[in-house]
């Protein structure tokens, strides 16, 4: 058994959303999302539209875990793993495509919202992986985490002076 990472498409959404009311912590049902204003739908139109690109990971075509962002402001918005699959390094691995998306289309800084609960699996996830508190609380009471991304080596501008 393989597990197969790829950008995410529309028609992942609906996989998305039950998913997500299927993890171990933070699961939200559908109609908990559609309450936010997510639904399959909407969802659908973010990654069509590339508002929300993301990164799925499957096995045997059934979508395991995914992590999808906003391309607009920087923000992971969601990473979400089946039970059965934590602790695999899938959820890093969906991160780390999401953060080179980000890298990629010019962002140096990234944040999330995060569990403040020390005892929640991805308070100490994030963390490990090098994202920091801010010190702020997002609305819906979750600890804001940043992560930065270090800039790209530049060639020096023509005619400048190396010393």
């Amino acid at each position: 058994m393989s597990i197969v990472y790829r950008n995410a498409v529309p028609a992942d959404a609906a996989d998305c959303l039950d998913l997500r009311g299927r993890t171990r912590e933070n699961a939200f049902s559908a109609a908990e999302l559609a309450a936010l204003g997510i639904t399959v739908e909407s969802w659908q139109a973010g990654i069509a539209d590339g508002t929300l690109p993301g990164h799925v990971a499957t096995v045997d075509g059934r979508v395991v875990g995914y992590c999808f962002g906003d391309r607009d402001s920087g923000e992971i918005v969601v990473l979400a793993l089946l039970p059965d699959w934590e602790a695999k390094g899938i959820g890093a691995r969906l991160l780390a495509r999401m953060v080179e998306d980000f890298r990629g289309w010019g962002f140096q800084r990234l944040f999330l919202g995060c569990a403040a609960d020390p005892a929640a699996r991805s308070h100490g996830f994030y963390r490990y992986l090098g994202w920091r508190p801010t010190g702020e609380i997002d609305g819906l009471g979750d600890e804001v985490l940043e992560y930065h991304l270090p800039q790209a080596a530049t060639a020096p501008a023509a005619g400048s002076v190396q010393g």
